[in-house]
């Protein structure tokens, strides 16, 4: 999506309510977070598309 906006670890915790940065390094080990992926400098991205479908997926499943 050419607007999508690549989004930056402390942007995602912010909008999932102040998680701890360890909690979604954990969710992403266990495959619980939305996928994103990692830059060269080892900083992860996450479109924002990608995050608010993760975020329906949950809800779908609450």
């Amino acid at each position: 999506m050419k607007d999508d906006k690549l989004m930056t670890v402390p942007e995602i915790l912010d909008v999932l309510g102040g998680i701890s940065r360890r909690t979604f390094y954990r969710w992403r080990e266990i495959g619980k977070a939305p996928q994103g992926f990692k830059l060269p400098n080892g900083e992860i991205r996450i479109y924002r598309s990608e995050l608010t479908a993760w975020l329906e997926d949950l809800r779908e499943a609450a």
